[in-house]
């Protein structure tokens, strides 16, 4: 009977996905990417617990809107208690979540992001398949103190060592955890879907601003994404083109306020804070260029949504960004204001080059990255040593 569970196809597997804050959320990278991978696995016919965690929108609670629902786009939620404080609340969470997984009879529990995985190695010593997302070197990122970059390392070495499976977004994180660890890791990046395209009605009203008016930041206020060389860098600019900088805080208060007085000095700026719905289309649809300055990234989401809005964008040299770009954007080189500088200015003044880009990069990004695809690979990886799914143990008296 064994012999014959192990030829049939994979289905109805149990999954728990533990480390993203909120699902509805636009508050990260992560939070977008489980919500994608989960409603996928959901609609193939395995059944997913989200763990979400409880407490305010990491942008603030004017943007919390989020229903605690048991259920969502077939994704069944768990709510987690967790501290306000943030150097307790990702550990609390990882402890909580993971010991609540641990009574759920999972076949297989999916943890996204390093910190999460300090507890990977309890369901680990009980038998029960792990896989890990690292949707990024999160240690070293420059908002967390001495305490959070350690407990995230911690997490780190714990993936590397205990997890079965370990994904990757960018081929350089994959020679980092070979190089570090002598740990094998797969390669499955992101995913994104083609978009309708909107009008400018909304963004028109609210901050006076045009199809082609603008050049657009959009992310998280975070060090790490470069918006101090990107304000620098336009500041010298003689342009009519505005820079609008959409995003929200991240832990990062003070950062976002020195930014904003920084970007205040420039009447061309405009801060909208944290978007989402209506507002995010109309501002990716309309930009004249997008600029990811990043010195750190794992894989920006917004970049893909960027490009498969059809724009021009220009991005620093780091290779997580050449990677999904290609040549199919322009670039310049990491935390070089000057070179920043000169890069926007050139396309500012060359509306041609800017046509050019916008034309292929919509058709090629949704055709180099798809979420079918990453959840279709996703599901190989639970069962690539062969999970007897629990209700079929429970069936053939195996348990």
């Amino acid at each position: 009977m064994k012999d014959d569970i192990n030829n049939m196809e994979i289905k109805g597997l149990k999954i728990a996905m533990i480390g993203h804050k909120r699902i509805p959320s636009r508050e990260g990278g992560i939070e977008i990417a489980v919500e994608e991978l989960s409603s996928r696995l959901a609609s193939y016919g395995h059944t997913v617990h989200a763990y979400n965690r409880k407490g305010h929108h990491v942008s603030g609670k004017v943007y919390d809107g989020i229903s605690f629902a048991k259920e969502y786009k077939g994704i069944k939620i768990r709510n987690i208690p967790t501290f306000r404080n943030k150097k307790l609340n990702a550990l609390v969470y990882s402890v909580l979540a993971t010991f609540r997984a641990l009574f759920g009879r999972f076949d297989c529990i999916h943890y996204h992001g390093e910190g999460p995985c300090v507890m990977l190695w309890l369901p680990h010593l009980l038998g029960i398949r792990t896989v890990v997302t690292i949707h990024g070197l999160d240690w070293k990122r420059a908002k967390w103190g001495a305490f959070a970059a350690g407990f995230l390392k911690v997490g780190e070495r714990i993936a590397a060592k205990y997890a079965d499976e370990v994904i990757v977004l960018s081929k350089n994180v994959q020679e980092y955890f070979l190089y570090t660890y002598g740990r094998k890791a797969e390669f499955i990046p992101n995913g994104i879907e083609k978009p309708e395209n909107k009008d400018d009605d909304v963004i028109r009203k609210k901050w006076c601003i045009r199809r082609d008016d603008y050049i657009l930041f959009l992310g998280r206020l975070v060090p790490e994404k470069g918006l101090s060389y990107l304000l620098d860098a336009y500041r010298d600019i003689r342009t009519s083109k505005k820079l609008v900088v959409a995003g929200g805080s991240s832990h990062t208060d003070e950062y976002v306020a020195d930014i904003k007085r920084k970007g205040e000095a420039d009447s061309r700026v405009i801060f909208t804070d944290f978007v989402e719905g209506e507002v995010l289309e109309e501002l990716y649809s309309n930009a004249y260029l997008y600029v990811l300055p990043s010195d750190l990234e794992g894989m920006s989401i917004s970049l893909l949504e960027a490009m498969s809005y059809g724009n021009c964008c220009l991005v620093s040299d780091i290779p997580e960004c050449r990677e999904v770009v290609e040549e199919k954007a322009a670039v310049f080189k990491k935390s070089n204001i000057s070179d920043l500088r000169n890069k926007l200015e050139g396309l500012i003044q060359n509306t041609d080059l800017v046509y050019e880009y916008k034309s292929a990069a919509s058709d090629f990004i949704c055709r180099k990255y798809n979420w079918n695809s990453v959840a279709e690979k996703t599901v190989k990886l639970y069962g690539k040593t062969y999970i007897i799914p629990n209700h079929i143990k429970e069936n053939e008296g195996i348990l």
